[in-house]
């Protein structure tokens, strides 16, 4: 039995939900299964290719609904879960009990674990604690930013090299690593430690940088990362930098799109009021309430400098 499973890329609860499914899928269903992975990235013309389904079953995690007829399963927690109108009515007019969101779930991984047992009866209590650190990590729940930020415990040291890496591969070994092994195991192996230590020295000088170009006002931080190949910081900075700040809007390019980041801070000295998924989708994006994302076509810089002052302009009114 050959399984594909389509995961969020370069995301600590991405991994996650991979590597929790796999282990789901391997005790509860089709023991022995060959789990092949495919990391998906949000971008501005976003298509699920046929080619892309190409497993006996075929599963998409902590990512939008797809409708094509070989998608076996789905598991997504975002609000912004649909690529268009037409995928939702897809979604709602062809009901299978193994394809579900639950935008009331903190994490993906979360949202797994839970159906798991409570529909198959499947339980992994080796992996609690890396549904416990999706949690943490994917609904932002640091008691502080310092936590968030100085990348003390294993997970955290673990994201930085799971956000920053490049291409797939190494994501995937991690998810692979992920069933079976401890956190703290994982980070401490020479393989990842390779990558870890420049990813660290990465992160410092992305603190740096964002400590140079990031302003606050009315409570909202602006900054502009054009020319600096910073898209994969970590987004806790800004709100480590600047703590009065209530919401982020950033600009960051990369290779493959022109990114805007809106996010909200944890710790604000005031509750954030805006939807922020829902600013995101008027512009195409979306994500969750607190956090969100636009994704433009490369070397849209000026269009996405553009929408940037615009949502920053409307978090300040």
């Amino acid at each position: 039995m050959r399984i594909r499973v389509l995961y969020h890329d370069h995301c600590f609860d991405g991994a996650a939900s991979a590597a929790f499914f796999s282990r789901f899928i391997d005790g509860a269903i089709h023991p022995g299964a060959e789990f092949h992975y495919t990391g998906m990235a949000h971008r501005a013309s976003q298509i699920f290719e046929d080619s892309l389904f190409d497993g006996d079953e075929n599963a998409i995690v902590d990512f939008k609904y797809s409708n094509n007829a070989r998608l076996t399963w789905w598991f997504d927690h975002h609000q912004s879960a649909f690529l268009t109108p037409e995928d939702a009515r897809h979604f709602q007019t062809h009901p299978s009990p193994r394809k579900m969101f639950d935008p009331s779930f903190k994490s993906c991984t979360s949202y797994i674990s839970a159906k798991a047992r409570e529909i198959w009866g499947f339980t992994a209590p080796d992996l609690n604690d890396l549904v416990h650190w999706a949690n943490i990590i994917d609904g932002a729940q640091y008691p502080d930013p310092r936590t968030a930020v100085e990348l003390g415990a294993p997970a955290m040291k673990l994201t930085l090299v799971i956000e920053g890496s490049k291409g797939s591969d190494t994501v995937q070994k991690i998810i692979r690593y992920m069933q079976r092994m401890p956190l703290g195991e994982i980070i401490a192996r020479p393989d990842i430690q390779a990558l870890y230590q420049p990813l660290y020295e990465r992160h410092v000088k992305s603190m740096n940088v964002i400590r140079e170009k990031a302003s606050e006002n009315g409570g909202v931080i602006t900054f502009d990362l054009t020319g600096y190949d910073l898209e994969g910081y970590n987004k806790f900075i800004p709100y480590y930098l600047h703590p009065d700040g209530v919401y982020t809007v950033a600009v960051s390019p990369s290779s493959f799109r022109t990114k805007i980041s809106v996010g909200s801070n944890p710790w604000a000295p005031v509750e954030p009021e805006h939807n922020l998924a829902t600013i995101c989708e008027r512009y195409g994006g979306g994500g969750h309430a607190r956090v969100g994302a636009i994704s433009l076509e490369p070397g849209q810089v000026d269009e996405a400098r553009r929408i940037a002052a615009e949502i920053a302009a409307e978090l300040r009114a």
